[in-house]
């Protein structure tokens, strides 16, 4: 059993995904950064390889992209801070990518890196199902957790091709528009939750504006197996680039609330 499907075994209240991207604000405090984030209870570590035109986030991961190029952030070290996360702790390791990092650095050499270091799912948020064949045999030679995007807009048959081909989770896009924190929970979430659950049973994650205790709260009510986080995070981080006691202070209590309110249950 993989080391995500662990995290849902059995399990009947919400998972916690923190995300934050590799490298930000710099590689070294950003691997001080994870461990923080795994102390507080995160129960899977999200980490952006940092890219140029990151099309599916909004401001705030874009600046953290930003911060991360500017210190030197390569896809090497991306793998190197996940070698570095491996070695302190068995927590599943999920990457999100854009396909032009994939595809320049060679769909298998990328794949078998992240083996190596100790990753055990990807997402790429720009690649379609329809045009995934080139990496699925790779994610299954080297074990990682193909994870596909699911949005409302999402057509029954492309969903039926994706729940094919999936592993890990499914990533339950829970707005229209890119990343962000939100003040509310759409209410089309349960609907959508309902709706890919009738066909699967792969762990159902929700992802995009979940920013507070409440929206956990509101995702465990509809059903939902995980709450993702990562504007909110990264936000964290923005706001005390120049205070890392503050910083990692106010991460492992912001992680803390957001945990204990998936932990209420459904």
């Amino acid at each position: 059993m993989s080391r995500i499907a662990q995290v849902f075994e059995g399990r009947d209240t919400p998972a916690f995904i923190a995300f934050t991207v590799a490298g930000d604000p710099d590689p070294a405090l950003s691997v001080r950064i994870g461990k923080a984030l795994i102390d507080a209870g995160a129960d899977i570590l999200e980490l952006g390889i940092p890219f140029t035109d990151p099309v599916a986030d909004g401001p705030v991961i874009q600046r953290a992209d930003e911060r991360a190029l500017s210190s030197g952030t390569t896809p090497d070290t991306v793998f190197e801070i996940v070698r570095e996360l491996r070695s302190y702790s068995d927590l599943p390791i999920v990457l999100l990518t854009y396909y032009n990092i994939v595809c320049r650095r060679g769909i298998e050499r990328f794949y078998q890196d992240m083996h190596d270091s100790g990753a055990d799912g990807v997402v790429i948020a720009d690649m379609p199902v329809e045009e995934s064949a080139a990496v699925l045999g790779h994610s299954r030679r080297y074990g990682i957790d193909q994870i596909f995007l699911v949005a409302e807009t999402t057509g029954e048959d492309r969903l039926q091709s994706i729940l094919r081909h999936a592993g890990g989770f499914i990533y339950l896009v829970s707005l229209l528009g890119v990343t962000g924190a939100r003040e509310s929970v759409s209410g089309s979430v349960p609907d959508l939750v309902r709706h890919v659950r009738r066909y699967t049973d792969l762990p159902l994650a929700v992802g995009f504006g979940i920013s507070q205790p409440e929206h956990v709260r509101a995702l465990a009510s509809a059903g939902a197996d995980a709450a993702i986080t990562g504007s909110a995070i990264v936000g964290i981080i923005e706001e005390h680039l120049d205070d890392e006691a503050v910083m990692m202070q106010d991460l492992r209590e912001y992680v803390g609330a957001m945990c204990a309110a998936g932990n209420e249950g459904r």
